[in-house]
């Protein structure tokens, strides 16, 4: 009996129809930009709430966004230990139960920035607040990767790997964009002082709530782990065999260490391109060219909407010429163009619409497949575990660092670094992605 079928016997009990791959898809995926839309939140109001909650520094305006872009950073860095843990919940106990947790974590952590007291109140109790939330934040959106990445592409039909692995990016881009929406609505809604005094909180009330709504659901998602369906199937088993049964913590990279460093090298150009183009980058416009931030903002939008349409036809050419050529694409591509690119941004709208979207298209080509390539590498025992952990840490070295980077290069003097820097990472992964055999055609390791 195969997979699949195992599956939909384990999902229709009593000869009931088994839900459709279709249902799979909305439950992970809905869910997921909720998660990602709390997350984002933070990037789009950096500047609106820095001031509320850093000192500003003597003769420096740009001391309280540097400070709050480290807390970005933080952030990132609790993403590898949510990536383990939660991997290892995903391996041992189920997909379905990762998920949960995840948004339950990701609510909490927004209701606390929106919760955030402000510096001139209660002085550094400020920052520790945020950087708390911040901590929980990371923790969930480490988990949500390794996660969802695994249960949309073992939701897939065959030959529709590449497809659904597109949808981890639509759904995350979905909740940016909700994030990126909200905040030019509140821009544009609300005086500056407005939004500096209150109005981002509102944006952070929003995300807890919609938390809840995610939750409700991830309820509706069937388990992908066959395992854990397994275990379902024959009923309670002793206790020493479920232990037996059940990967230990480090067991991904104790065992597959190659494939660990392997999810670095894929990642590495593709974090640090991502986060340029689809968060850093309006606040890019404004340190570097005088951008208005209602207009960046505005420019964010749009250019998240246009990646959005693009995920599912970089999944669906995957699946018809192969993954290698997508990565291919995209690092050399960005080698290239970054430079250049970026220099391109002015204080003109259109300038960087153009921008923001010719990095997108090739963008693309690592987003589209990024989660078919990395669950492509580990067999489902240790799936969920072996990609969060070394992806959310490369995440966090070179994608959670970014806006910091990018900032600090400013504030130093050396702005025009900030683009070789990015095409640097991205050449690394091209010379990963030739050592890379194709996998679209392979069968998923059980």
């Amino acid at each position: 009996m195969s997979h699949a079928e195992n599956i939909a016997e384990d999902r229709a009990p009593g000869g009931a129809r088994p839900p459709s791959r279709v249902r799979q898809l909305a439950a992970a995926s809905i869910g997921n930009a909720v998660e990602w839309y709390d997350w984002y939140a933070y990037s789009f109001l950096a500047v609106y709430f820095a001031e509320q909650v850093f000192p500003t520094g003597a003769g420096n305006s740009l001391v309280p966004l540097l400070s709050t872009f480290a807390v970005f950073a933080v952030g990132f860095f609790m993403r590898p230990v949510g990536g383990l843990l939660m991997g290892a919940i995903a391996d041992r106990h189920g997909r379905r139960s990762a998920l949960t947790l995840t948004i339950l974590l990701m609510g909490g952590g927004s209701l606390l920035v929106a919760l955030t007291p402000t510096y001139t109140a209660t002085g550094i109790l400020a920052p520790l607040v945020l950087v708390l939330a911040r901590l929980v934040q990371g923790l969930s959106v480490g988990g949500e990767f390794a996660a969802s990445t695994t249960f949309l592409v073992e939701s897939a039909g065959p030959g529709r790997r590449g497809l659904f692995s597109s949808f981890q990016y639509v759904s995350t881009t979905a909740g940016q964009l909700l994030a990126s929406a909200t905040a030019a609505l509140l821009a544009a809604l609300l005086t500056e002082q407005q939004m500096g005094e209150w109005g981002w909180r509102v944006a952070f009330l929003i995300g807890a709530l919609l938390s809840l709504l995610g939750l409700w659901i991830r309820r509706g998602a069937q388990e992908t782990l066959p395992q854990a369906l397994n275990a379902v199937r024959a009923g309670e088993t002793p206790i020493e065999k479920q232990a037996a049964d059940r990967p230990g913590l480090f067991e991904a990279l104790r065992r597959h260490p190659r494939q660990s460093l392997l999810i670095c090298g894929i990642t590495a150009g593709g974090t640090i391109a991502y986060y340029t183009w689809t968060t850093y980058l309006p606040t890019y416009a404004q340190v570097n060219a005088g951008f208005d931030k209602g207009e960046a903002l505005t420019v964010g939008t749009l250019s998240l909407i246009f990646f959005a349409l693009l995920q599912p036809l970089g999944g669906l050419l995957s699946d018809r010429i192969g993954r290698k050529p997508l990565l291919l694409g995209f690092s050399l591509g960005f080698a290239v163009l970054a430079v250049p690119l970026l220099h391109l941004v002015t204080d003109s709208f259109v300038s960087l619409l153009l921008v923001q979207c010719a990095g997108m298209v090739l963008l693309t080509g690592y987003t589209s497949v990024a989660a078919a390539v990395n669950a492509e590498v580990f067999p489902a025992r240790v799936r969920a575990a072996g990609i969060g952990f070394p992806y959310s840490l490369t995440v966090a070295l070179f994608g959670g660092t970014a806006p910091y980077v990018g900032t600090w290069f400013k504030q130093a003097g050396h702005a025009g670094l900030f683009p070789w820097y990015v095409a640097a990472l991205c050449l690394v992964s091209f010379l990963v992605y030739l050592t890379l055999p194709e996998t679209a055609r392979q069968e998923l390791e059980k």
